[in-house]
């Protein structure tokens, strides 16, 4: 490779590593507020196949003033907490254009440990002299979605 190929090939190299900078800080600033709107039930709602699950959360208790992000997304860290948005994101965007929607939505085995840390986070006073292993849904059997607000089924 010669002298000028290599510093063709390091300005094509360079100008890829900026597109990707700007594109990145885009996505993670702009369009306006797009970052802020992505954390509201009405943002999560308008996009997924997840009229019932809106309605139920919209109807229980203390938990309907609580965002999606609150208990669905990691919130020990800003890092995690934006690593996992991308890719559950990401996932939720490939199965609504995709047709592969399942018709109970459930929640993964990630899901599980991470809506079971937010709940420990959330109620530690409460929760500080029990087992916190054994799934709090497992009692509050209202919590879930499916068993809460106007759409009790199972």
């Amino acid at each position: 490779m010669g002298e000028s190929e290599r510093k063709r090939a390091g300005l094509y190299l360079g100008i890829t590593g900026v597109v990707i900078v700007v594109v990145s800080l885009f996505f993670m600033l702009g369009p306006p507020k797009l970052l802020a709107k992505s954390d509201q039930a009405d943002f999560c709602v308008s996009c997924h196949v997840m009229e019932a699950e809106y309605q139920a959360w919209s109807h229980t208790g203390a938990h309907r003033r609580k965002q999606c992000v609150d208990c669905h997304l990691p919130n020990e860290t800003l890092g995690a907490h934006y690593v996992w948005k991308a890719i559950d994101g990401l996932k939720d965007v490939f199965f609504f254009y995709s047709g592969m929607v399942p018709e109970r939505i459930e929640l993964t085995v990630h899901g599980e440990k991470v809506l079971q840390k937010n709940c420990v986070r959330c109620h530690a006073t409460t929760v500080s002299l029990m087992d916190t292993e054994r799934k709090c849904w497992s009692c509050h059997r209202r919590v879930s979605h499916q068993r809460s607000g106007a759409i009790e089924t199972l």
